[in-house]
């Protein structure tokens, strides 16, 4: 079995094995009972080490049930804490991975910015990356060189090995808060920076935009974001019969606290089927950014708000991110199973409500659009460059 079809199975824990169970109602019998043995009360938050001791402990239980848990599911998660080194070199080199590859042009010109007093800047990698990694490590560099000012990638954890499996395995607002304490720990930040993301890094920078922003992100570059989550896994369409039968089954697992405690894809994966139930409104950590939870976190809209300007990148030809408008602030159509319907920003209820500020930005000029031509993180430094100059000024 090829890595990327063990992390889906990872990501789904025991979806695909549950295909088989036609009705949904037989479905929701397997995600009640892997609810029931293995939660919040058995295990700490994020704990991967308990959690994949409960369900392999659980797992005759489950099978008994017709629900039986992929014992590969559980071996990738064991090996995740026996072997990390194997299981970071292993993800990274996944079709899943979204990995910058970038070689810099030792004869650019200087940024018409330069020697202008422009603030620092963070970069925030993707699933599978590293700021440790050659091409994270000198596309920061040349940042910095472009402009004239400090630049730095941020990592979630202290080294190649924690930072590459932090970004699987450390759910997203414990992974925010890491960021977070980076940010505010480097003395040269604080008063102040421009952030760019790179794929998944862009959750990093939007939940530090919602939940911090002190010191302030002034300019936010988000290149193919997952800032308002993902309705299908990569490299898997959900608008074909296989992947939307994946799409689906995943959905009724990710929202749940074990889940949602280990998994940091799983905490920005948006069902639009599941969009406008209680599970999706009580666990999901996209719906609480979102402010479509059981609650209103009105701080969210607040800080949203003292970021000046968002420029929004998309992949024409992105198999990463889907829907693709999503790296737009768009999504599915909440409600339908086709995956057809694709809303633009401005139709959703997150912008038209304004739950967390995204029509007062948008009115106030503050939301920018680009596109590259090719699929997930293929861009070149002459467009990177191109959009600092243009919106970083």
């Amino acid at each position: 079995m090829k890595f990327g079809e063990i992390i889906i199975l990872v990501t789904c824990i025991s979806a695909l094995s549950w295909v088989g169970l036609a009705s949904k109602g037989a479905q929701s019998k397997c995600v009640e009972a892997l609810n029931k043995v293995c939660n919040g009360e058995h295990c700490a938050l994020g704990d991967v080490e308990c959690a994949s001791l409960c369900l392999r402990k659980n797992n005759n239980y489950m099978r008994s049930l017709g629900c039986g848990i992929p014992t590969v599911a559980i071996s990738v998660l064991e090996m995740a804490v026996a072997e990390p080194e194997a299981f970071a070199s292993m993800l990274q080199s996944s079709k899943l991975a979204a990995v910058v590859k970038y070689t810099g042009d030792k004869q650019r010109s200087k940024s018409p910015l330069f020697d202008s007093a422009a603030l620092p800047t963070v970069l925030a990698h993707g699933m599978g990356d590293s700021c440790f990694n050659g091409g994270m490590s000198e596309i920061t560099k040349d940042v910095g060189k472009h402009i004239g000012t400090y630049s730095v990638c941020v990592p979630t954890g202290d080294n190649w090995l924690s930072d590459t499996i932090n970004g699987f395995l450390l759910q997203m607002d414990k992974s925010v808060d890491v960021f977070a304490k980076k940010i505010r720990a480097d003395p040269n930040l604080k008063n102040g920076f421009n952030a760019i993301g790179f794929s998944q890094g862009n959750s990093l920078i939007r939940g530090y935009i919602q939940k911090y922003n002190d010191p302030p992100v002034n300019y936010a570059l988000h290149v193919h974001g997952t800032v308002s989550g993902v309705a299908g896994f990569p490299q898997c369409d959900p608008t074909g019969f296989f992947c939307r039968g994946v799409a689906h089954l995943c959905g009724e697992l990710a929202y749940n606290e074990l889940v949602q405690g280990i998994l940091f894809q799983a905490d920005y994966f948006r069902d639009p089927t599941k969009a406008n139930t209680t599970a999706y409104k009580k666990y999901s950590q996209l719906a609480q950014w979102n402010n479509e939870g059981e609650t209103i976190n009105e701080m969210f809209k607040t800080n949203f708000g003292k970021t000046n300007k968002f420029v929004m990148v998309k992949a024409l030809g992105d198999t990463m991110v889907f829907p693709n408008e999503g790296e737009w602030y768009g999504h599915y159509e909440d409600g339908t199973n086709n995956y057809k319907t694709i809303l633009r920003m401005n139709e959703t209820n997150w912008y038209k409500s304004d739950l967390f500020g995204l029509k007062t930005a948008d009115k106030a000029g503050k939301i920018h659009f680009e596109t590259t031509p090719g699929n997930h993180l293929q861009f070149t430094e002459k467009d990177l460059f191109g959009w600092i100059d243009k919106y970083f000024a």
